[in-house]
């Protein structure tokens, strides 16, 4: 991390605690989770030439506070729907449910990615707080995927062909980290500073790590569809044919 910059600590949710919410507030089903300060990425300088959400007309300011609703609301429905399986109490849908999931936040990535550079209004990161602790979470989705947790990755398409070990819990639970880190911000009304967050750590981190995602879930739920025995598949469609 640069001398010039320092990223503040993550903040979650814990789904221990599902009553409380990603702020440690007891408002319903949620909880709170953290990243680990090896997994923070360097931040990039805060130049002056991009969108500064203070500094344009109030059209596109209102454009921008927009798009942090549009992501704060994709983020919380990611923690609930991850907090849900990772307690294990539905395993025959968790597959489909966290398919589901991660598609909707690549989607609300995807909206990030495509706007100019935002450039928050302070230097600096304010303190969003103490690290979550996230072992649980990814403990209980360790668990739910045991004996399909790991698969093979690739460092990067562009620049790297090496073949690596991934491991889709951890993957899952890292996106949720840079996710419930922004919500804090967001929360805490400082909409640029999410926004800024969010952006950032879809383009270096957490857009790699659901994508990945991503293609392991819908690898696991093809297999699950298509690799039936055919035996199987000769009787279900005999008793189909045959039905009085």
């Amino acid at each position: 991390m640069s001398d010039d910059y320092q990223k503040s600590r993550r903040n979650g949710f814990d789904p221990l605690h599902p009553e409380r919410d990603a702020f440690g507030r007891l408002t319903g089903p949620r909880g709170r989770h953290q990243a680990s300060a090896s997994a923070i990425p360097q931040a990039r300088t805060r130049g002056s030439s991009s969108i500064d959400l203070t500094g344009e007309q109030a059209d596109e300011a209102r454009e921008l506070h927009h798009l942090a609703e549009e992501t704060a609301t994709d983020a919380q429905t990611y923690l609930n729907a991850l907090t849900e399986v990772a307690a294990g109490s539905s395993p025959d849908t968790a597959i489909p449910v966290l398919l589901l999931a991660v598609s909707q936040i690549l989607l609300g990535g995807a909206r990030l990615g495509a706007i100019t550079d935002v450039v928050p209004s302070e230097r600096f990161e304010p303190d969003a707080g103490p690290d979550p602790d996230i072992d649980p979470l990814r403990t209980g989705l360790a668990n739910l995927l045991d004996g399909l947790d790991e698969y093979a990755d690739i460092v990067d398409p562009l620049t790297s062909g090496e073949l690596i070990r991934g491991i889709l819990s951890d993957d899952l639970a890292d996106v949720a980290a840079d996710l419930a880190h922004g919500l804090r911000h967001y929360r805490d009304g400082r909409v640029d500073e999410a926004l800024w967050w969010w952006q950032f750590s879809y383009l270096s981190t957490w857009g790699v790590r659901a994508t990945s995602a991503l293609r392991v879930l819908q690898s696991m739920l093809g297999h699950l569809r298509l690799d039936v025995d055919t035996d199987t598949v000769a009787d279900a469609e005999f008793e189909a044919l045959n039905l009085d």
